[in-house]
């Protein structure tokens, strides 16, 4: 049996949130994917080789995990979680009406 976390809590210590209702709030609203499948479930499972898609800063993020975090560490501890597919993305979010 593989690894796994809780996807509010990796997506905090991966710093890709600042705090985990933030993280959860984005999960529950159904603005993560997790290998393409959208979810609204913070407690989703994630573990490495998942793939994570979820808008971030005006612009969609793909990540794919390669590991999980024992603490919310540095940002360079951070970086080292994950790996960033985002390239050939569109560089925007599209306005929702």
């Amino acid at each position: 049996m593989r690894p796994v976390m809780r996807l509010d809590k990796w997506l905090v210590q991966a710093r890709f949130f600042k705090t985990r209702t933030i993280a959860l709030a984005e999960v529950e609203a159904g603005h993560v994917r997790v290998n393409g499948t959208k979810t609204r479930k913070p407690s989703s499972a994630v573990g490495a080789g998942d793939a994570l898609t979820f808008p971030q800063g005006g612009r969609i993020r793909v990540i794919r995990v390669l590991d999980l975090p024992v603490r919310r560490g540095p940002a360079s501890e951070a970086q080292e979680l994950y790996q960033d597919l985002t390239d050939g993305v569109p560089s925007e979010v599209p306005e929702q009406e």
